[in-house]
């Protein structure tokens, strides 16, 4: 599906509830998303659901002669149907490392410096004008391909944003021997092995000979740009250039261009309206935003958090391109293509990485704007996120395990991400990779959240199951081997999601995760407000044990708070472990980095799609219906209404335990409490203290067609019959505070009952 607007994505989303579950996606996705057959929606949201969306920046126009399909595995390339493809980074293109613009606006996203990127921000320094026509992103390469034709040879460049052709400028040096660099033209500032360059800018296009630096004679290379797919292709006649057979030396940049000037528009040390910024006082700072031919082991991953994480950062896998460009040589980053192979046909896939950490790339479903808007995009709200990245367009990171794929598919992770910190804040971590490496493998994610500060709400929770679906319909999962993880802002959506959809995960594991958005100091309430507190729903994760990590003196996350959300599990009666550590502040876990008794905890449970007794808080508040987003439904138990829906923060609450699978809940033992030490990681030991509580095994008990059911502001609620194991005749045993209607449906012949309680 297209690219849709709000409206039309309320529409869509609205009709398709109506109408029950979405369709289905096809292929890989049916046999790895959660299919749970019965009258109840599948497990999660819509959203996780819909069939993949397309974005037009990877499509090939028709009759354009362009048919591969892209890779869509940043820093990898291939030769696919007669042409070779390199795939970027994006939302990379940030230049040299200068020195920073203090007016950058991804320091303080929509004028908060708390969303900022403190833990995100890129290693090049350059920003962007901040007039019309850049959307902070104007030279973010998504694509360069290049095929051979009859009479031309034909490059293909793709762009993330691109609103006016004019104020951009690609250049690729063609040929060349190693060792011998000459100067891109047009004051580039930068120079790599060439015997051509080609530049592009506009629908212009001049081929030059990089050693006499003029233009070579001859009619000029053809240019058409495609504004819809943000693509331009240019043609260079055989007359000009022909490569033959040969293999030939490419390298490739993006910067802006400045039409008065006729040259590379350079970036001073502040932004302004017509002038980028970052380029310190250097009197002639390289012009590229962005350099092809970088493949995904150039680029250093983040690690650790330290000293050097923050003055060296490798979040946006750029590092190795902003030093480069630094030095004013990009001679590192280049693809040897082999025309012969191109003549051929050939496919050959050795440069697409297929295990390990990686990011790849998404077409979402909405599409606010192009680019990115960090000056007014910041978050933080309970109550809307657009998010700073508004392109169509998204990254994620994911790492694959190693070695054959498991028969019975591959587990799925969610590891989500901090406050002031990125999709690659993993990469590279003990967190991700000794979550992967479990079992028989789990493949770990990290969705962007359209930037460092959407908390999971509104798009930023969207981005989530689309980056789960576009998992599902490109490996092979046990869509029951499913956890959720995540640091801080990451703990909390891992609170968050688990509480509105819990038949998606079997184990939970929160790292200094709030319970609240923002700060919660018990008896006050949280600064995010009351209905973004999950304490209010956790009888949704009777199903899902906990295991939860806090820091006694974290100076984000206060420690009573986190203690008022333990004592609700405690209260419950509901499976868990809480370590509180007695050493550090915020970042000692995550500068730590040891995981492994997190992920011996997640180990390999799978979700019961139908447990015997289902407990489920409802926080309308927290739906976005144009999001496809929407809550209220949990295994066997669904279309919740509460009776009363107002206020700013309304819940209601049902507990259903069916008789019919023959067993009695299972007995809560007693709370156990203790201490130990985490140690392996790079800090010797981390001392804690441990308090836990466990369940015994499930009794027997007589089976009966019975539902003993307790609602709380609730109105209505249906019960699939097959599921929980009952039928339409079933004895209902209803405590409720007020009226409540109460359908079971899925009887024989596809009929339901309701009957009306209080």
């Amino acid at each position: 599906m297209r690219s849709i607007s709000a409206r039309t994505a309320v529409a869509f989303f609205g009709a398709a509830l109506t109408c029950g579950a979405l369709a289905a996606p096809s292929g890989a996705a049916n046999r790895s998303l959660p299919r749970v057959p019965g009258t109840a929606p599948q497990p999660g949201p819509a959203a996780l659901y819909e069939p993949l969306a397309k974005a037009p920046q990877l499509e090939n126009a028709r009759r354009s002669g362009w048919t591969a399909k892209p890779i869509l595995i940043s820093g990898a390339s291939a030769y696919r149907t007669g042409e070779y493809l390199y795939q970027g980074f994006i939302y990379d293109d940030r230049g040299a490392k200068e020195a920073t613009d203090p007016s950058n606006p991804m320091h303080s996203p929509g004028g908060d410096a708390s969303g900022g990127d403190l833990f995100s921000a890129p290693d090049g320094t350059y920003d962007y004008p901040s007039g019309p026509g850049y959307d902070e992103n104007a030279a973010d390469l998504v694509e360069l391909r290049v095929k051979p034709r009859r009479k031309t040879t034909a490059f293909r460049i793709t762009l993330n944003t691109l609103e006016n052709a004019d104020l951009v400028a690609t250049a690729i040096a063609i040929g060349g021997t190693e060792g011998q660099s000459h100067p891109f033209p047009f004051g580039a500032n930068v120079s790599a092995p060439a015997q051509y360059f080609l530049t592009v800018h506009g629908t212009t296009a001049v081929l030059t000979d990089a050693v006499s630096g003029e233009p070579v004679p001859g009619p000029a290379p053809a240019v058409s740009v495609d504004m819809t797919r943000r693509q331009i292709t240019v043609q260079v006649l055989h007359s000009e250039w022909n490569p033959g057979s040969s293999t030939v030396r490419l390298a490739a940049g993006v910067g802006l261009w400045d039409s008065s000037t006729g040259s590379y528009l350079l970036p001073e040390a502040e932004r302004t309206a017509t002038e980028p910024g970052g380029g310190g006082e250097v009197p002639n700072p390289p012009a590229f935003y962005d350099v092809a031919f970088r493949s995904n082991e150039q680029e250093p991953v983040p690690g650790t958090p330290s000293g050097e994480t923050t003055a060296d950062p490798a979040w946006w896998r750029e590092a190795a391109q902003s030093k480069a460009l630094a030095s004013g040589d990009i001679s590192a980053f280049h693809a040897d293509v082999d025309f012969s192979k191109l003549a051929a046909k050939a496919t050959d896939e050795s440069g697409v990485p297929q295990s390990g950490a990686m990011d790849r790339i998404l077409a979402s479903h909405f599409a606010p704007g192009q680019g990115a808007d960090y000056a007014t995009g910041g978050c933080g709200s309970a109550a809307e996120c657009v998010g700073a990245m508004r392109g169509q367009l998204l990254p994620y990171a994911i790492y694959v395990p190693e070695g054959p794929a498991p028969a019975s598919g591959y587990g799925l992770t969610l590891l989500l991400h901090s406050l002031s910190a990125n999709y690659n804040q993993y990469e590279g971590s003990h967190n991700q990779s000794q979550f992967a490496n479990r079992g028989s493998g789990s493949i770990v994610i990290t969705p962007t959240g359209r930037g460092p500060d959407g908390w999971y709400y509104d798009h930023a929770g969207a981005d989530t199951f689309e980056v789960w679906a576009d998992v599902a319909a490109h490996y092979h999962l046990n869509p029951s081997f499913a956890d959720i993880a995540g640091y801080s802002m990451g703990g909390y959506g891992t609170y968050k999601f688990s509480s509105q959809f819990p038949d998606l995960f079997a184990r939970a594991q929160p790292t200094v995760g709030p319970p609240a958005l923002g700060i919660w100091s018990p008896p006050a309430e949280p600064t995010g407000g009351l209905r973004s507190l999950t304490q209010r729903m956790l009888a949704s994760v009777r199903n899902i044990p906990f295991l939860i990590w806090n820091q006694t003196t974290d100076e984000l996350v206060p420690i009573s708070g986190v203690r008022e959300q333990v004592k609700r599990f405690d209260e419950l009666g509901y499976r868990y472990e809480f370590d509180e550590f007695h050493a550090g502040d915020h970042l000692t876990l995550s500068i730590n980095d040891e995981y492994k008794p997190a992920a011996e905890f997640l180990g390999t449970e799978t979700v019961n799609p139908n447990p015997a007794h289902v407990s489920y808080t409802y926080n309308p508040t927290m739906d976005f219906p144009a999001d496809g987003t929407t809550a209220g439904h949990a295994y066997w138990v669904y279309a919740i209404a509460l009776r009363d829906g107002s206020g700013s923060a309304p819940l209601g609450t049902v507990d259903v335990r069916s008789h019919g699978f023959g067993k009695g809940d299972p007995p809560a033992n007693a709370t156990e409490t203790g201490a130990g030490a985490l140690t392996g990681g790079q800090i010797p030991a981390i001392p804690y203290s441990s308090q836990k509580k466990t369940w015994g095994p499930a009794p027997s008990a007589p089976k009966a067609n019975a539902l003993d059911i307790t609602a709380t502001n609730v109105s209505q609620v249906s019960i699939d019959a097959k599921r929980a194991k009952v039928n339409c005749a079933a004895q209902l045993n209803v405590t409720t505070d007020g009226p409540l209607q109460v359908t079971i449906a899925g009887c024989p012949h596809g009929e339901s009952v309701t009957r009306s309680f209080g």
